[in-house]
């Protein structure tokens, strides 16, 4: 077995995996509670968070790791592919988007938004894995989706609880304030 420190990216990035696995969890949980048709795609994407981390944990770039399990390992491109036909679907029901909206919109759509800042963390980790090719394009491309299905799935769920997503409102200026309180 080869031994890396704990402070490895091949460890941070296995780590961000597990957090965005649980994170998504939690937020499948509520998706259940609420009944909102997201349940049957997170599971899947519960699984294939998994195909991730054993990924992350056989590099393409080690002595150890020998064409079977590389193999073994594979991420096929095809989950690239079902992810954008989801995010496709959710995205025809939704309104446009035509402001910055904050993490809002009940507890589904929250802990959605949730799930996708550790899939922005858990991508950026993942970079250094992808520029010395121990991870796969496919691998990297898939990360990337995720935290835009996710996106499109916490508005889906907002949508479906009839929750209003937080319009962000940029803050006022001083002179603006000042003005409208005499």
């Amino acid at each position: 077995m080869e031994r890396r420190s704990k402070d490895d990216p091949i460890f941070e990035a296995l780590g961000d995996t597990d957090e965005l696995n649980a994170a998504v969890g939690v937020a499948r949980e509520y998706c259940v509670t609420s009944n909102n048709g997201l349940d049957e795609k997170l599971m899947e994407i519960q699984s294939r968070l998994l195909d991730i981390g054993s990924a992350i944990a056989t590099p393409a770039t080690s002595d150890k790791s020998n064409d079977k399990k590389k193999e073994h390992v594979h991420f096929d491109g095809e989950n690239v592919t079902i992810l954008e036909k989801w995010i496709d679907e959710m995205d025809e029901q939704l309104p446009a988007l035509r402001n910055f909206i904050l993490p809002s919109g009940g507890l589904s759509a929250s802990h959605l938004h949730i799930a996708r800042a550790v899939c922005r963390r858990c991508e950026r980790h993942m970079i250094p894995l992808k520029q010395q090719d121990d991870i796969s394009d496919t691998v990297a491309i898939y990360m990337n989706r995720l935290s835009d299905f996710l996106f499109v799935a916490a508005r889906f769920a907002a949508k479906h609880e009839n929750r209003t997503e937080t319009v962000y409102r940029k803050a006022r200026s001083k002179d603006s304030a000042s003005t409208s309180t005499t």
